[in-house]
């Protein structure tokens, strides 16, 4: 019990300038996000800021490791789209909340583990489809309403707002090469903020879009029925948010640990980020899940430990409850601009220097994750097919590498020597490889190379051995694993086992978590 309630390690060492830099830092480049992709999904600009807070606080306090950082990603808040044009937003609060429980029963029953299930290529697949459909998001900014029909703008306004967005840009793209000290994506926002303000420049700002009224989150119990037609709304949402969430979040987890050489506790991080969407559900937040690009800003500014996540969380509150005035006077433009440049980073364009080099089922499998991902925006099915293809390429090029070596001892005995793995995908090329009409009176079937892998295999072997009792041969198995035997009981009265070399296999557990 002492490891759930050892949230600090108080012996390690913190350099509290570096973290508080960093808090700042993060904070300051998580609130464009955050507003941004409120605003995309149709949600409150405040809620936004409210998911950064909330998660924020929760993750680095409860997380799985230090140095994550969580807030309103644009994974999460993108698969809950549909469900805001559909039903409205306390529809989301409670597809939110009932995510969270469903990140934390897999926190609890120690499914975090199984995020080792997902292939490279998904990967690349499932972070370009995303960019793809943050960088098309930022064009519905360049339409505006006119008598009830919308329209893209024309004329001066599409000079004002494309100068604008190329101005934030620019800023953006340049100033990382004169100083790294202050967070490009805020000096954007707030040169364009200038401009604007100062030439009374007519355009587009986040008060167009929402008010946004500065306040503690309020509690706020969802205004849905409880009951099963509602479930049955929401329930696909919450599933695929929370699939989406955890994914990205313990991949974003795996990366920290190889950039620190430590290791973080995915399963505790998934009771952290079910328990951070709960409280969004019922206080006004659009939920989340751990950020890449605000969790490597975090680490390059030197923050190793939970505080600067803490610093973050808290300076976005100040914000919130001091400085909703001048949130709201915020160009659209800026933000449009700063998401456009997160698409950017966000894309894997490593994939396509790499593409040449990559197996063409990988490039099949990432292509179609992508464009599963743009055109269903639902991130978690993209991934899960992914993953299923890839597994079933797997299995096709396994059960391609079972082979069989043979020969006849001094004693008259006929020897199969497997190599590979015996499972559903090799069992006919396995059955293959036996002559037992030809083959001598005894036979001996090595399985030292080799391993039973699934129920498939193990009946393969109980009518192989059923084919050899007919022709009144006797077949012995060696090197045998003992969940085999006891499953071949049909098969005992000519069955000689030896079990004397044969291992225990067993998969790694998160034990060391």
């Amino acid at each position: 019990m002492k490891a759930y309630f050892n949230l600090f390690d108080f012996k390690q060492t913190i350099n509290y300038k570096n973290e508080v830099l960093a808090g700042l830092t993060v904070a300051m480049t998580m609130m464009p996000e955050s507003l941004s992709f409120a605003i995309l999904a149709g949600f409150p600009p405040l809620v936004g800021l409210y998911a950064a807070f909330i998660m924020g606080l929760v993750t680095s306090i409860f997380g799985g490791r230090p140095g994550l950082i969580s807030g309103g990603a644009g994974a999460t808040v993108i698969v809950l789209i549909a469900l805001m044009k559909s039903n409205g937003l306390d529809y989301v609060f409670a597809a939110v909340a009932l995510a969270g429980c469903i990140q934390i029963l897999i926190g609890l029953f120690k499914l975090g583990k199984f995020i080792r299930l997902v292939p490279q290529p998904v990967m690349y697949g499932f972070v370009n489809g995303l960019a793809v459909i943050i960088f098309m998001a930022q064009l519905e900014q360049f339409k505006t309403v006119v008598g009830g029909h919308e329209s893209w703008l024309s004329g001066s306004s599409l000079y004002i707002m494309a100068g604008l967005v190329a101005l934030t840009i620019g800023v953006v793209v340049l100033l990382p090469r004169i100083t790294k000290a202050v967070p490009p994506s805020l000096v954007a926002i707030i040169v364009v903020f200038v401009i604007v303000l100062l030439f009374g420049i007519h355009t587009k700002t986040v008060r167009d879009i929402a008010a946004v009224s500065g306040g503690f989150p309020p509690f706020h119990i969802p205004s849905v029925p409880f009951n099963l037609e509602t479930l049955k709304v929401i329930f696909p949402y919450a599933l695929i948010m929370a699939g989406v969430g955890l994914t990205e979040g313990l991949l974003t987890l795996n990366l920290v640990d190889e950039m620190t050489a430590t290791r973080g506790n995915s399963n505790r991080e998934c009771i952290a980020q079910g328990s951070a969407n709960i409280l969004n559900g019922f206080f006004f937040g659009m939920g989340g899940c751990p950020m890449i690009a605000q969790t490597l800003v975090n680490l390059s500014a030197g923050s190793r430990a939970r505080l600067s996540g803490i610093i973050a969380s808290l300076t976005i509150l100040v914000i919130i409850l001091f400085g909703a005035p001048i949130i709201e006077r915020v160009p659209m433009a800026a933000l449009t601009g700063v998401m456009i440049m997160v698409a950017v980073g966000t894309f894997e364009w490593v994939s396509f220097r790499i593409i040449n080099k990559m197996p063409k089922q990988d490039v099949f499998v990432g292509i179609l994750v992508a464009l599963i991902t743009i055109l269903l925006h639902n991130l978690a099915l993209a991934v899960l097919i992914g993953v299923i293809i890839s597994a079933l390429v797997f299995a096709w090029e396994s059960a391609k590498r079972i082979r069989a070596r043979k020969y006849i001892d001094e004693a008259g005995v006929k020897h199969y020597e497997i190599f590979g793995p015996l499972f559903f995908g090799s069992v006919t090329a396995f059955n293959e490889k036996f002559e037992v009409l030809t083959d001598p009176e005894e036979v001996v079937i090595d399985f030292k190379e080799s391993r039973v892998s699934d129920m498939s295999g193990i009946e393969a072997l109980n009518k192989l051995t059923e084919r050899y009792r007919q022709a009144g041969k006797k077949l012995h198995l060696k090197h045998l694993s003992d969940d085999c035997q006891l499953l071949l009981k049909n098969a005992a009265d000519v069955i000689d086992v030896n079990i004397l070399e044969d291992p225990a296999y067993r998969v790694a557990t998160e034990r060391l978590s």
